[in-house]
């Protein structure tokens, strides 16, 4: 009977201990530590025995950690927690970051929004990091210097790399690689910027696959796809010395592309509309071109891109017969 008491006063004290590691009162298991170390049982414990019987003592060292061993039990919970602590938090302050970032894009605030993610440049974050690569597009695309222009497109060029780097299942990080591949190819010739199709096109394809709403995404397929349809006789020449089987594409697998993007986002970007038109025109389909050539003329004019595509429209609406008023 002493024997079954002591046992249960002797696993009160014993679970006891286990809890207060599980809840880091380390001093507390310290205490408790020391109970069973001395075979003893406190008063404030059930059974009030003086004493274990003595062949439960072959159980005490299953049940007394050394001193390192609490502290250490209780470090690691308490480190644990703590880094699970940071990780919410770092979480929580991208999203932040992030809803910033977009309500400055969707307010075309080009320079504020880049100088806000610039600062942001060293997080190892993709969904930052390809904000600030579009972000410098923009600024570079703002500026009335080549050389700034296309200083920006090389640094923008090296944070969707890094974005890439971080997450190759992000279609946006796969959608600006492409772009910028592009873009700097453009720097550096046409032989280049021919053969980098190949890469620009497999990554736009595979943004595509990964969100086949993003109109972006279809648009610059679509460009890519009229660009190559569209190739003079000497760059042909110079992709066929390049490539045993050089890039190829149709108009008509241009205007579908067009056609998907107006489908996801109606009159998402001028450029989408006038890009239409201009296949129109090259299928002969004069009627389809006037009205997306007229839509792109009509687009508000917010960006630089905007200013291009209104320009190109007058001259193209002119060529279609469209009378202005002078």
């Amino acid at each position: 009977m002493a024997a079954s008491s002591g046992y249960r006063a002797f696993l009160t004290v014993s679970n006891d201990f286990k809890r207060a590691l599980q809840t880091l009162h380390v001093q507390q298991a310290l205490k408790l530590k020391n109970v069973l170390k001395n075979k003893k049982i406190c008063s404030r414990f059930p059974g009030q025995f003086k004493k274990f019987p003595l062949h439960f003592s072959r159980y005490l060292p299953v049940f007394i950690p050394t001193f390192a061993a609490v502290e250490a039990v209780g470090l690691v919970n308490f480190r644990k927690e703590k880094q699970e602590q940071k990780v919410e938090n770092d979480a929580s302050r991208i999203q932040v970051i992030i809803l910033e970032a977009d309500q400055l894009y969707a307010r075309d605030e080009v320079f504020r929004l880049y100088d806000f993610l610039v600062q942001y440049k060293d997080m190892a974050n993709d969904e930052i990091l390809w904000r600030l690569a579009r972000a410098t597009v923009d600024k570079g695309k703002h500026s009335e210097d080549p050389n700034v222009k296309k200083m920006c497109m090389y640094e923008a060029f090296e944070y969707i790399k890094q974005a890439l780097a971080l997450n190759s299942n992000n279609f946006a990080c796969h959608k600006w690689y492409a772009i910028l591949l592009d873009y700097t190819g453009e720097y550096e010739g046409t032989k280049k910027r021919i053969a980098n199709s190949f890469l620009v096109r497999k990554h736009f394809v595979k943004a595509i696959k990964l969100n086949p709403k993003d109109a972006t995404s279809l648009h610059s397929l679509g460009y890519w796809c009229f660009v190559f349809a569209d190739m003079p006789w000497y760059q042909k020449k110079i992709a066929s010395a390049l490539f045993a089987t050089p890039p190829t594409a149709t108009y008509e697998e241009a205007l579908d592309y067009f056609i998907k993007a107006e489908e996801v986002e109606p009159n998402f970007y001028s450029t989408n509309l006038l890009m239409l038109g201009k296949t129109f025109m090259r299928l002969k389909n004069y009627k389809n071109a006037k009205i997306y050539i007229m839509k792109a003329y009509k687009y508000p004019v917010k960006t630089p891109d905007d200013k291009k595509a209104h320009e190109e429209a007058m001259v193209l609406l002119k060529s279609l017969g469209v009378k202005f008023e002078e």
